[in-house]
């Protein structure tokens, strides 16, 4: 590999980062909050690319011309060994051609956002956050699934009793096929997402497609459950309207800490 393909290996990765960052396909890696840092490393190997071009033409124009004769008389043993590939002493590694593979994966094959597979064989990662904000007022409240379940749980429901409530996040069935609306959390990057999970009661659409979802509507409730992958609290909501909605830009929910 010369330093020509150097240049432009180090140029489809820039290229390749900066796409990803521009457009909502990063969502699918790290947590949006990381895009600033996915542009400014694609910045940098593309400018890395370009210095790599710049100065390979400056020392290409700086090198002396050769002798012609000399290298039709002893040099040509040598440059014969070079265009055979044998001259050993400046060749970089052929397998620094494999850092193009990562760059392809993400061009070629943009991988889906876990779903209910991951949610049904990952217990609950509901933690208690540090303190809970009061909530807005008004008839309706929107509010996340890691919230919600949050709320729920660690502070009984105190601000969440006789308010309608608002919840969007995707349909996992438990071993017993009873439905749950799910939502990936993560703390910095989609391979570390687990889910948060709540379980659904009252007027639940009678047939649930896995990974589908939905838009809740309801209220409260005190019952509880837990998560038979590792015992871990899982609340109830009490649906009163339920609608299908696309799947959202950014699938993931960052930790709730309150």
């Amino acid at each position: 590999m010369n330093r020509q393909a150097q240049a432009a290996l180090l140029f489809l990765l820039g290229a390749t980062v900066l796409h990803a960052g521009l457009t909502d396909l990063h969502l699918r890696y790290v947590k949006a909050g990381l895009r600033p840092l996915l542009l400014l490393s694609g910045a940098v190997l593309v400018v890395t690319a370009a210095a790599t071009v710049w100065y390979e033409w400056r020392g290409t124009r700086r090198r002396p011309n050769r002798d012609h004769d000399r290298d039709r008389g002893r040099g040509r043993d040598h440059d014969r060994d070079r265009e055979d590939g044998h001259d050993h002493g400046h060749r970089e590694p052929r397998v620094a051609w494999l850092l193009a593979l990562p760059a392809l994966a993400l061009i070629l094959v943009a991988p889906p956002a876990l779903g209910s597979y991951s949610a049904t064989h990952t217990g609950t990662a509901l933690q208690k956050p540090f303190r809970f904000p009061d909530l807005p007022a008004g008839d309706t409240l929107r509010l996340g699934v890691g919230e919600y379940a949050a709320r729920a749980v660690y502070d009984d429901g105190r601000h969440l009793r006789d308010r309608t409530l608002r919840i969007t996040g995707f349909v996992a069935l438990d071993p017993a096929g009873a439905p749950q609306l799910v939502r990936m959390s993560l703390s910095c990057r989609a391979a570390d997402a687990q889910p948060v999970k709540i379980a659904l009661t009252g007027e639940v659409p009678p047939v649930l497609r896995p990974d589908a979802w939905l838009e809740i509507s309801g209220t409260y409730t005190p019952r509880r459950t837990k998560d038979p992958v590792n015992d871990g609290p899982v609340p109830y909501f009490e649906v009163t309207a339920a609608k299908p909605v696309p799947a959202p830009p950014d699938p993931y929910d960052e930790v709730w800490n309150g």
